[in-house]
């Protein structure tokens, strides 16, 4: 057996491995342009009735507060979609709107994502009065060829004036770079990942592009209008980020995350430690305790439909269930064991009501320790660097009952 990693502390709430942590995550579903990598729920539309989208966030706030009195708030997430795109005015008011109905973490971290256009960015100055303090940028590529490949609307130059701009106006930000692409060497990507390391503010995403069903990448790969790397170009990419980045101080805490310690993304860290959030937009997700037992939330997923009904009723909650103890153990390990901190087995045994060994397929549990994809202590269960680059096949190995 190997002792386990330390736990990961972070600067923004009070998200230790025993409590979880408790966020807000807010989804703006406009865009203007669909990516063709993406697969998230994200809509093109000529306008948008700002005031209309303000009054039924805030109305959809009120209504989760209801059901969650005397909160603390840790953690606030805008994600999208571009949330970008917001009128500060409007992302002003979905904050005042938490704040009134939950108490607010003393160091509550606000995040917007924003894509780094030069309109975009000349808006941080607005968020940053309107109380957000992290934003992360979708970079995704330091050369232009790539980002029009990627069909990205921003150039090099803007992608580097805005993380200027994001230096300058916040005490924390983060940006994405997407590898694995197209004719992409190890060799390149390592002079890229070094530039890049230049221009970070302590948190990188790093994600391997994957051809997702539904999007237009995915007939044109199926037509071979382009070849993604091998497998084994892909696992050098992903070893190769590994090495660089930490070096550079910004080790990985959890698969495509890397962070300098204490600048890691405090509403993720919720997600991946089994915390509590309400979900409030088109396709929003929650996961939130009630009466004991803890349930999902999800909301109408279309644009106008989900305006409508939180117009009509309050909100616009499509479906509710309360996860049995089986749910909520595959979905601890299917999170926690991306973090390489691995999942905080007493928070684990609290959570389910029993402990590992109830969930788990024990000779399946055996051959992972045996093969080195995981390691197995009294407090932790974590994945190795071989692990997480299987995570996929170590899971379906741990849960087969």
């Amino acid at each position: 057996m190997h002792s386990a990693p330390s736990p990961i502390t972070t600067s923004g709430a009070d998200l230790t491995p025993e409590t979880g942590g408790f966020g807000l995550y807010v989804h703006w579903p406009f865009c203007q342009s669909k990516c063709p990598y993406c697969d998230f729920n994200s809509h093109v539309r000529a306008e948008v009735d700002h005031g209309r989208w303000q009054a039924a966030l805030t109305a959809e706030i009120a209504h989760f507060q209801a059901m969650t009195p005397g909160r603390t708030l840790d953690a606030i997430f805008f994600g999208g979609g571009t949330p970008s795109l917001m009128p500060p005015e409007t992302v002003e008011a979905v904050i005042n709107a938490a704040r009134t109905g939950w108490r607010f973490s003393n160091a509550i971290e606000i995040t917007l994502e924003a894509n780094p256009g030069s309109v975009e960015a000349d808006r941080f100055e607005g968020y940053a009065a309107a109380g957000v303090n992290r934003v992360s940028l979708g970079v995704q590529a330091l050369n232009d060829d790539d980002l029009k490949f990627l069909g990205r609307m921003h150039s090099h130059a803007e992608a580097l004036r805005a993380l200027e701009i994001a230096r300058a106006t916040f005490a924390r930000y983060s940006f994405d770079l997407i590898y694995a692409r197209p004719g992409q060497s190890v060799d390149q990507w390592r002079r890229e990942l070094e530039t890049a390391i230049g221009l970070a503010g302590g948190h990188m995403s790093v994600y391997q592009l994957t051809i997702e069903q539904g999007t237009a990448f995915h007939g044109l790969h199926q037509r071979g209008a382009f070849q993604i790397p091998d497998e084994d170009t892909g696992a050098a990419l992903y070893e190769a980020t590994e090495t660089i980045l930490e070096a550079a101080g910004m080790p990985r805490y959890e698969i495509s995350n890397h962070a300098a310690p204490g600048h890691e993304c405090a509403h993720n860290l919720i997600y991946w430690r089994g915390g509590e959030w309400a979900g409030v937009g088109p396709g929003a997700h929650g996961r939130l305790i009630q009466s004991g037992a803890r349930r999902t939330f999800a909301q109408t997923r279309t644009p106008e439909a989900w305006l409508t009904k939180v117009e009509t009723t309050g909100h616009a909650t499509t479906a509710s269930d309360s996860l049995t103890a089986e749910d909520v153990a595959a979905e601890a390990l299917m999170m926690g064991l991306r973090l390489t901190e691995g999942v905080d087995l007493t928070r684990f045994n609290r959570q389910t009501g029993g402990n590992l060994s109830d969930f788990v397929d024990r000779d399946g549990l055996q051959r992972l320790l045996d093969g080195g994809f995981i390691q197995h202590t009294p407090e932790h269960i974590t994945a190795t660097d071989a692990g997480h680059q299987r995570l996929n096949a170590v899971l379906e190995m741990l849960l087969a009952r």
